[in-house]
């Protein structure tokens, strides 16, 4: 643990709530989840979770002081022009190229791609592709995953992109707030462990992907922004292929804030992920 880690900046007197996150629980088998309506006689998922009670922490202290390539998740305040979240084109259109230009700012890349988005919203659940608020702790991309979707994306590039470093990020912002029901609680990468990691199958119609399903740790150190509002941003390294001691992956999870009052509006945000690359990018 750095110094300047996240153990020795946690603000006292700063608000932490206590609440429970969905965790992988014990399994001899390897999880899988069905993207899509599994065979006929076939669970859409074999995954169990346990439920344990952590302490989630007031970010908005210390994020000055977040790193990408320490904790693995950053706040960005930057406000988006887009007027409609639930148009995709308009997303595509305006959103997209924002996001590019978030992240080209935060991690000096050289070449930024936004490759997919999801919008979450309960009460819109199952409409336009709309999403309910995942709430099972995991990461987005494995090791066998990440370099997979650059090969999926960029077939014809992928040989050369990958003999550099990229990493994919996750921007996630509230679509409306103060985002009172399920926030996200995000995992500060310097308290995980490379055990605490199970490859998780995402399987689809035409592909197999691959997640992080996250077992318990009491070394977990869990972070919120109460009451985040739409001009605020996370950003959560997902996957990056340095092997230089940074953090490679980080967890996050929506979560039921025991603060929130019973008939608080059901959040609404956006996530997109992006490839960010790094080192030549003439091929």
């Amino acid at each position: 643990m750095s110094a300047s880690g996240l153990n020795n900046q946690i603000v006292e007197g700063a608000t932490t709530v206590r609440a429970s996150l969905n965790y992988l629980a014990p399994m001899t088998e390897a999880p899988y989840t069905y993207a899509y309506a599994a065979p006929e006689g076939v669970p859409a998922t074999n995954r169990k979770t346990a439920s344990q009670a952590v302490s989630i922490h007031d970010a908005r202290p210390i994020v000055d002081r977040l790193s990408l390539d320490r904790e693995g998740f950053a706040l960005v305040r930057e406000r988006s022009e887009v007027s409609n979240f639930y148009d995709d084109s308009e997303v595509r259109r305006v959103y997209y190229p924002e996001c590019e230009r978030i992240l080209q700012h935060a991690t000096g890349a050289t070449r930024v791609v936004v490759f997919d988005h999801i919008v979450r919203n309960k009460a819109l659940a199952g409409e336009k592709g709309i999403k309910l608020p995942a709430k099972g702790v995991h990461n987005d991309y494995t090791i066998r995953s990440g370099p997979q979707r650059v090969r999926d994306f960029f077939p014809d590039e992928a040989d050369e992109l990958l003999k550099h470093r990229f990493a994919i990020i996750n921007v996630w912002r509230p679509i409306r707030g103060p985002v009172q029901e399920s926030p996200l609680a995000v995992c500060d990468a310097e308290s995980l462990r490379e055990n605490d990691f199970v490859a998780s199958a995402l399987i689809y119609p035409h592909r197999r992907g691959e997640i992080l399903a996250v077992n318990y740790n009491p070394n977990h150190r869990w972070f919120y922004i109460p009451a985040m509002q739409p001009d605020e941003a996370w950003l959560l390294k997902c996957f990056d292929s340095a092997t230089d001691g940074r953090a490679r992956y980080t967890a996050h999870t929506g979560f039921d804030d025991p603060t929130s009052a019973p008939d608080a509006p059901p959040r609404e945000s956006i996530e997109t992920r992006a490839f960010v690359f790094f080192g030549d990018q003439s091929a």
